[in-house]
């Protein structure tokens, strides 16, 4: 699994609990709501930490135009910045987006195109997707991944549900947001890499897919995304 950052100290974090465990890996990034955080000096630490080989992405960054605990100019700006730093690096980017999704993908499109060969087709993932069809099928030909989490159980989910039936099998990904976005029947806990196995089947129900078909096609998709090619199985998973 990946472990993304929102902040220095939670990239130095993740970074440390990589090193520490062959399973783990780590994206580093500042968050939208840390955006003014960003400086030249927090870029150079981000390119320090990223030179570590457990590193596979530039992340959480993005925009958040729900909550705005940061100026929508400054998160702007450490957004574009993290995106130049992850052509730079040739790592994917893991994206945050609430509210603002045609001002990201306003962002998204012009530098997914201007991208080094290696990444093309492996931009990032756009984490906890909820845009409507059209934005996921512009994003899977962008080469972005649709990140997939608690949500998709709620009842209230129909619509993204309906999106992700129909979305590309090789543009999925499971995900947790833990401690945040439990999936159904686990509402108002903290979230838990241990209930995956819930969106799992819950994606697999849509797909018309077994369990463990949802378990194999999403491994196999993170390990295109993030590079991870070490060989282990996705048996433990369900």
């Amino acid at each position: 699994m990946v472990i993304p950052a929102v902040d220095l100290l939670t990239s130095r974090g993740a970074v440390g609990l990589a090193e520490q465990n062959d399973s783990l890996f780590a994206a580093v990034g500042i968050h939208p709501h840390a955006a003014a955080d960003w400086s030249k000096a927090s870029r150079l630490e981000l390119r320090s930490l990223a030179r570590s080989s457990r590193v596979v992405a530039i992340g959480e960054i993005g925009l958040d135009y729900y909550r705005n605990r940061t100026p929508r100019p400054i998160q702007q700006t450490a957004l574009e910045a993290q995106l130049d730093l992850a052509a730079e690096l040739g790592l994917p980017v893991i994206l945050h987006s609430r509210q603002a999704t045609e001002a990201i993908l306003e962002t998204l499109r012009p530098w997914a195109l201007s991208l080094p060969a290696p990444l093309k087709g492996r931009c990032g993932v756009l984490h906890a997707f909820d845009g409507d069809l059209q934005v996921a099928l512009d994003a899977a030909d962008a080469g972005f991944y649709l990140g997939i989490g608690g949500p998709l159980t709620y009842p209230s989910a129909s619509g993204l549900r309906g999106i992700l039936a129909r979305a590309p099998d090789a543009r999925l990904l499971l995900e947790t947001d833990a401690p945040y976005l439990p999936p159904q029947g686990h509402r108002g806990q903290r979230n838990e890499p241990s209930f995956l196995p819930l969106v799992a089947a819950r994606l697999a129900s849509l797909r018309g897919w077994e369990p463990a078909q949802a378990a194999h096609r999403t491994t196999a998709n993170a390990a295109c995304l993030f590079g991870w090619t070490h060989g282990t199985d996705d048996r433990h998973i369900l």
